[in-house]
C-alpha cells in the first residue's frame, strides 16, 4: 500500500495544479475494495459527443477491463471512465467479466447512456475476483461528488504502491485556437509495458476525429511509455485513455499529419514523456533516475531494444545503486540485447565522461567523475554503436533492496 511507503526521494518538489477542462469532471471515493482510509474508485465524466483512443498491453493474460476497453475503443465515443485500485481484477474469469459488466451498466445507467460508452480500468493483486457490490454502492455517491477541479483526488485514487501521484499539463495551439491537455497515470512496481503504462488517462478539448487521436496517441505512447521501465515485469493492467471533449475551436482538422497539429503533437509527446519519466522516478525503492540515450544504431527500433536491454538488467541497476562505475555491465548488457553491435566501435559515457572507445577502455581513463557522477540522483548513461542513424531514449530506475521489501509483502 503507498501509505506505508515513504515518498521517492525522486519525487518532484511541486505538483502541478490541473487546470479545469470544461465538461469534464472528476470524482473519487473511498469504496472500500481493499484498502481502508483512502479514496479507491475514480470516475471521470465527460459530455456528450466526447471521443476516446487508447492503447492497452499485449499482455496474453490480460485483465477483464483491457478486454472490454479493447472490444469498445474502436467505436471512438465515451462518456466516462471507471477506475479502481486494489484489485486488478486479471485471471478472474467470467466473475470478471461479469464485475465489469455490473460496474459499467450502474455508471451508465446513471448518465443515461449506452454501457460501450463507460471504459474501466482496474489495478492492483491479480487473481482475486473484483466484488462488484462496493462499487455499485459507491457510484451514486461517486458521481455526485464529481467536479471539474478534482484532478488530485483521481489521481490520488488510482494509486497502488505509488507513493505520490502522478500529474501534468499543456496547452497547444491548432492554427489560431488554443487547446488544453492534462493527464494523470500511476505506476510504481510491474513496469515494462508494452504499449503504455499501468494506468493513464489524459483529456483534451481538441476537436480530433478518432482516428487521429488514435493516431497521435499511438505515437506519443511510442516515444514515452513504450521507453520506460522500472523491472522487466509487463502488467496485465497496461492502459492508456485519451479522450477529448471536442469543445475547442480552432481550424478543422482531418489528417494526423496534418501541419496543423505540429504543436499539439509537441504538447501531447512532452506530457506523456513527463507521466513516464515520473513512473520510473517512482520506481518500487528507486534511489536514482537513470536515463539512457542509444545512438548509431540500425534503427531506432534496434536503438530502444539495446536501451531497455541494460535497463532492464538487475547487474546494471543494482551497481549504480551501490554507486558502482561498473561500465563493464553495460556492455554485457549491450551484448545480450539481439541487436547488431560491433565491439570496435562501440562507445560508451557515463554523465559525459567517455569510457570506452576503439573496443576497449579510454587511454588514461579517470574514474573519479563517473563515481562523483553516479553518486548523484540523476545517472546518465550514452551509449554510441556508430553503426546508423537509430537512435532512441530509455528511463529507469536503479534496483534496491526495498523493491524486494515491498514486493515481498505485496498481498500481506
Amino acid at each position: 500500500m503507498s501509505a506505508s511507503n515513504p515518498v521517492s526521494p525522486l519525487a518532484p518538489k511541486t505538483t502541478p495544479s490541473l487546470p479545469r477542462i470544461a465538461g469534464i469532471k472528476l470524482g473519487a471515493v473511498e469504496a472500500g475494495i481493499r484498502y481502508q482510509g483512502r479514496r479507491d474508485l475514480m470516475v471521470a465524466v465527460l459530455p456528450a459527443g466526447s471521443i476516446i483512443a487508447g492503447v492497452l498491453t499485449r499482455s496474453k493474460t490480460a485483465s477483464a477491463p483491457v478486454d472490454w476497453c479493447r472490444k469498445n475503443l474502436a467505436r471512438g465515443k465515451a462518456r466516462a471512465i471507471l477506475v479502481n485500485a486494489g484489485n486488478a481484477n486479471a485471471f478472474t474469469g467470467k466473475l470478471g467479466d461479469k464485475s465489469v459488466e455490473e460496474a459499467t451498466r450502474a455508471v451508465a445507467q446513471a448518465l443515461g447512456c449506452a454501457r460501450n460508452e463507460v471504459f474501466m480500468a482496474s489495478t492492483g493483486v491479480i487473481g482475486q475476483p473484483l466484488d462488484p457490490a462496493p462499487i455499485l454502492k459507491a457510484v451514486p455517491g461517486l458521481l455526485k461528488a464529481a467536479r471539474e477541479e478534482s484532478w488530485d483526488d483521481a489521481a490520488a485514487a488510482i494509486m497502488t504502491t505509488d507513493t505520490f501521484p502522478k500529474m501534468a499539463t499543456r496547452t497547444a495551439r491548432i492554427g489560431d485556437g488554443t487547446v488544453t491537455i492534462n493527464g494523470f497515470a500511476k505506476g510504481s512496481g510491474m513496469i515494462a509495458p508494452d504499449m503504455a503504462t499501468m494506468l493513464g488517462f489524459a483529456f483534451t478539448d481538441a476537436k480530433l476525429p478518432p482516428a487521429v487521436l488514435q493516431k497521435l496517441l499511438t505515437d506519443a505512447t511510442d516515444k514515452s511509455f513504450n521507453c520506460v521501465t522500472v523491472d522487466g515485469d509487463t502488467s496485465t493492467s497496461d492502459t492508456f485513455l485519451l479522450a477529448s471533449t471536442a469543445a475547442a475551436r480552432h481550424p478543422r482538422v482531418e489528417e494526423a499529419d496534418d501541419p496543423l497539429l505540429a504543436d499539439f503533437r509537441r504538447a501531447l509527446d512532452e506530457l506523456m514523456i513527463e507521466l513516464a519519466q515520473l513512473v520510473a522516478k517512482d520506481g518500487e525503492g528507486a534511489s536514482k533516475f537513470i536515463t539512457i540515450n542509444v545512438t548509431g544504431a540500425t534503427s531506432n527500433g534496434a536503438a530502444r531494444k539495446i536501451g531497455l536491454a541494460v535497463a532492464n538488467s538487475p547487474l546494471v541497476k543494482t551497481a549504480i545503486a551501490g554507486e558502482d562505475a561498473n561500465w563493464g555491465r553495460v556492455v554485457m548488457a549491450i551484448g545480450k540485447a539481439g541487436e547488431k553491435a560491433d565491439r570496435d566501435k562501440l562507445r560508451i559515457s557515463m554523465g559525459g565522461v567517455r569510457i570506452t572507445d576503439n573496443g576497449q577502455v579510454v587511454p588514461n581513463y579517470d574514474e573519479t567523475p563517473v563515481v562523483k557522477h553516479i553518486k548523484g540522483s540523476d545517472v546518465v548513461i550514452d551509449i554510441e554503436l556508430g553503426l546508423g542513424r537509430g537512435r532512441s531514449t530509455v528511463w529507469t530506475c536503479d534496483l534496491t533492496h526495498r523493491y524486494i521489501d515491498i514486493n515481498g509483502s505485496y498481498r500481506s
